[in-house]
């Protein structure tokens, strides 16, 4: 199976079912491109993707098999060719960026209280000066942890706007270092096991903060906001890891986890 950029609706693979895909794109995280688990996502040229699509199949070498067109004679694809970049540069493109107004006072965005797509934004508490003792952790991520594990992409994307909605998917894609499952911690008050979001929720509303303790290169992927502001609307107080993440994999130049 061949891709372009992004999420689909796939409905030739059942979920669970091992295959594989190729795709120009570098997103080829686990369950990215699918929310399958068991495609694997391997990273190749334009040139190639565009080879293999036209062929329909991984099975094929554009460099010495041959296709055939509609009348039933065989053709081989031209090796590409082209430049580069383009010769009079970019077209820089139109500025239409609007600055706000000096004095906002006046400004407000009319929302929805029953949309579940949009949500305003409140600020968090401050910091009350004090230091905070025997937290629970909430999970010990086992391995790496991207974005895609701490925000999962997919269905989640339509809930970007909402805070609350698309914090049902903080963590979810994340190892337990404890049983080796994802979306499976234990939850310190009720001693039974549950989604990570859900025991998240079970503590802030018992007024009990956490934090979260990782591994190495946390927070790899896209500039994702959200892989910052879901743990702390669910109650985190701290992420605890080896090391962050100091790259971004896509064209924003800052990130937030």
């Amino acid at each position: 199976m061949l891709t372009l950029p992004g999420q689909w609706d796939r409905r030739d693979v059942k979920k669970g079912e091992p295959n594989s895909i190729i795709s120009s794109y570098n997103r080829n995280f686990t369950g990215r491109n699918d929310a399958n688990p068991a495609t694997h996502s391997f990273v190749t040229s334009p040139d190639l993707v565009v080879a293999m699509t036209i062929a329909g199949t991984l099975n094929f070498n554009p460099l010495v098999d041959e296709l055939t067109d509609s009348n039933g004679k065989k053709f081989k694809l031209k090796e590409p060719s082209g430049q580069g970049l383009p010769t009079n540069g970019y077209d820089p493109g139109q500025d239409t960026y609007q600055a706000p107004p000096k004095d906002r006072s006046s400004v407000s965005v009319a929302v929805s209280p029953t949309s579940d797509r949009l949500q305003l934004l409140h600020p968090f508490d401050a910091w009350n000066g004090k230091d905070a003792t025997d937290l629970p952790i909430l999970i010990k991520a086992q391995g790496k942890t991207t974005t895609d594990h701490i925000s999962m992409a997919g269905p989640w994307l339509k809930y970007r706007g909402h805070l609350d909605n698309i914090s049902n998917n903080m963590l979810i894609g994340a190892i337990n270092a404890e049983n080796g499952e994802a979306n499976k911690i234990k939850n310190n008050l009720t001693g039974g096991y549950d989604a990570v979001p859900a025991v998240a929720r079970d503590y802030k509303k018992n007024g009990i903060k956490w934090v979260v303790v990782g591994d190495w290169n946390y927070g790899e992927g896209s500039s994702r906001e959200h892989a910052a502001l879901e743990p702390r609307h669910l109650g985190g107080l701290a992420i605890i890891v080896r090391s962050f993440a100091r790259i971004v994999s896509c064209s924003a130049s800052h990130r937030h986890a």
